[in-house]
């Protein structure tokens, strides 16, 4: 099975105004669209709600008509309002489960779930709770230091007993250290800047099949 990527959004990354990274992060989700990433999470946390959903229905025709699915960062609300296809939950918010059910209430299709992890124990409750995925981070880098135990970690996690649930990895991951994350046992790759500031279809090309 290949790799399996998952670009995380930070439009405050780009140069320029407001209006020109809003511009550039909608042109970089329709690069990873027609790359066939998988998954795209909206994670612009210091936006209002009207600002992200408003940004969420842009980001949701910048996928249209491709394989991505678009996941809102732990905004089940924002979500279900511009008909993204799912949220990612940061550890500390609602479970799975509830999320799963108010979709339901909503009368919306079934959503894709991920959860952020950083421990064997966030993994196994998101796996209990029916998560899709979990993101564990760090591998590599934990606010910009060198994360020593990160990649063990991740092998522990992925070599649990019976594990079923997929596990990306994220943290300070790049073309050159993205298969020891896999070797390691991990689904895929998660990251902002492997993708914000590279030639998308060249990561894709270079991590596709590692």
């Amino acid at each position: 099975m290949s790799t399996q990527l998952y670009y995380i959004t930070d439009r405050r990354q780009f140069p320029g105004d407001r209006m020109e990274q809003e511009r550039r992060l909608l042109e970089k989700i329709r690069e990873c669209a027609a790359a066939g990433v998988e998954y795209v999470q909206l994670r612009e946390k210091d936006l209002s709600t009207r600002a992200l959903e408003e940004l969420a229905r842009m980001a949701m025709l910048a996928v249209r008509g491709s394989a991505t699915r678009l996941l809102i960062n732990a905004r089940t609300d924002v979500a279900l309002a511009s008909g993204s296809h799912g949220v990612h939950l940061p550890g500390n918010d609602l479970r799975a489960s509830e999320v799963r059910a108010v979709f339901a209430q909503a009368g919306a299709a079934a959503p894709v779930i991920g959860v952020s992890a950083h421990s064997p124990a966030d993994v196994a409750s998101a796996e209990a709770h029916g998560a899709d995925f979990a993101v564990f981070a760090p591998v590599y880098e934990k606010a910009g230091t060198a994360n020593a135990e990160g990649l063990e970690r991740l092998r522990e996690i992925c070599g649990r007993a019976h594990a079923a649930m997929p596990v990306f990895a994220l943290g300070g991951i790049n073309p050159g250290n993205a298969k020891l994350c896999v070797e390691a046992g991990a689904t895929g790759i998660a990251g902002i800047r492997i993708f914000q500031e590279n030639d998308v279809q060249s990561v894709v090309s270079a991590l596709r099949n590692l």
